[in-house]
């Protein structure tokens, strides 16, 4: 498996300058292959693939701009979203409806603003710097210090107002080693991010809390907006840049830990699957009022998964997602058949949520309203698997500690700095 290793590299940098200017040489190569491409295919007279493409731009300006290595490898990147798109659209034509509209031909990088992607395989990435510990991209005068000794490939990913130089290096995966029986299901939310069950006797359910994320959220919306007013048009600033920027660092900051304290919990208890709950397109049609949809589609659930699924293959976890219509609604201490969304029809449940986070079976016994769900998300993936007296299974979750940053300092004002206040919903994540 390739994992990576980031180094941020900020405007005030000295690499900074000279990265920009080898980004901004990518992007005129990457507009004119593109241009030639799609005047090609426009007027018909086919695709012209990386090969054909060479051979017509191999005497450009653009090309001869950058290593022979870093040019080829932009050649590829244009190659591959045309290849995309050509996908997108065979998919577009068979089945429409799981689209949001007609796919679009690759476009052109911004002529000003523009920068493009810069790729360095194993031969253009210096062996003598990277046996002193450092990464030194062919054509490039920097040095980056890395960890790792064994290097497939340096990226370098233009952000917004600064740059990510990603190291991919490779880790072998391991083999599930749980109890074959044995899985966990996964329920994804807002104020508890995931609500993690299990069918192994005596496995007690762990809420994962979201209130960090949501409050970071709420936060930096509400300087967004303030700011946005102020400025009076439809526009970013770099202090906007900055707070967006903190922001995402501190979210996947949180996702991280979480992550990594879910994988070593279920390893600890000899899981040897996770099924997490996820339905198609559950961003693009939720609807659960403004601000409900604001908080649940500020949250990377998406990526939460991917973080899941690879520490599960490097800890030997098998990590799937299930369609989890209707498992909010079905009663799992009743039993109710949970059935798949169909659009027109109605279903009837033994129980009903009381109110928030607090689920009412037809016995009258309650249970957490997100327990409920990842007990039926499993129950869904895995028919019977949890049998009789599974009364016994509905507890008191947990609530094991994850420490994070506080959300508030988005902005690094006075106040952001000050020392937290102690309150009823303190900024440190917890796994409860």
């Amino acid at each position: 498996m390739q994992l990576v290793e980031q180094h941020v590299i900020a405007k005030a940098d000295p690499r900074y300058a000279i990265i920009d200017e080898t980004a901004f040489k990518a992007k005129n190569l990457y507009n004119a292959a593109n241009y030639l491409v799609r005047q090609s295919f426009i007027g018909e007279q086919g695709y012209l693939d990386t090969v054909k493409v060479f051979h017509l731009i191999k005497g450009h300006e653009a090309y001869k701009a950058l290593p022979a290595k870093v040019s080829n490898q932009v050649l590829i990147q244009v190659h591959q979203a045309w290849k995309s798109f050509f996908e997108a659209m065979e998919a577009w034509q068979i089945t429409p409806q799981k689209f949001l509209g007609r796919p679009k031909l690759p476009g052109y990088k911004d002529k000003t603003n523009g920068r493009n992607l810069l790729v360095y395989e194993q031969g253009a990435v210096s062996k003598k710097a990277l046996k002193r510990g450092m990464i030194a991209p062919s054509g490039l005068n920097i040095a980056v210090k890395t960890k790792q000794q064994q290097v497939k490939q340096a990226r370098i990913v233009p952000r917004m107002g600064f740059y990510v130089l990603e190291v991919i290096y490779e880790r072998q995966e391991q083999p599930p080693t749980g109890d074959a029986s044995l899985f966990a299901s996964m329920d994804l939310g807002v104020n508890n991010v995931a609500a993690i069950t299990s069918n192994k006797p005596g496995f007690k359910p762990v809420l994962v809390n979201g209130r960090p994320l949501k409050s970071t959220n709420q936060y930096y919306n509400q300087r967004r907006a303030e700011l946005q007013k102020k400025l009076g048009q439809t526009r970013t600033t770099k202090r906007m840049e900055n707070m967006t920027n903190k922001r995402n660092r501190r979210v996947n900051q949180y996702l991280h830990t979480a992550s990594k304290q879910i994988i070593a919990l279920l390893v600890q208890e000899g899981i040897h699957t996770l099924v997490v709950g996820k339905n198609p397109l559950w961003k693009q049609e939720v609807n659960m009022g403004k601000r409900n949809n604001q908080q649940f589609v500020q949250i990377p659930h998406a990526r939460f998964i991917d973080m899941l699924t690879y520490k599960g293959k490097l800890a030997g976890i098998e990590v799937r997602t299930q369609e989890e219509s209707y498992t909010s609604k079905a009663s799992f201490l009743d039993h109710d058949s949970i059935p798949t969304y169909q659009s027109g029809e109605k279903h009837t449940f033994s129980g009903k949520r009381q109110h928030r986070g607090l689920y009412r079976a037809s016995t009258g016994q309650r249970i957490n309203a997100d327990v409920n769900g990842s007990y039926n998300i499993g129950r869904k993936a895995v028919p019977k698997s949890f049998g009789h007296g599974i009364e016994a299974l509905a507890v008191a979750p947990v609530r094991p500690s994850v420490l994070t940053a506080q959300p508030r300092a988005l902005t690094g004002t006075r106040t952001a700095r000050r020392k937290p206040k102690t309150t009823a919903c303190p900024g440190n994540v917890r796994i409860r």
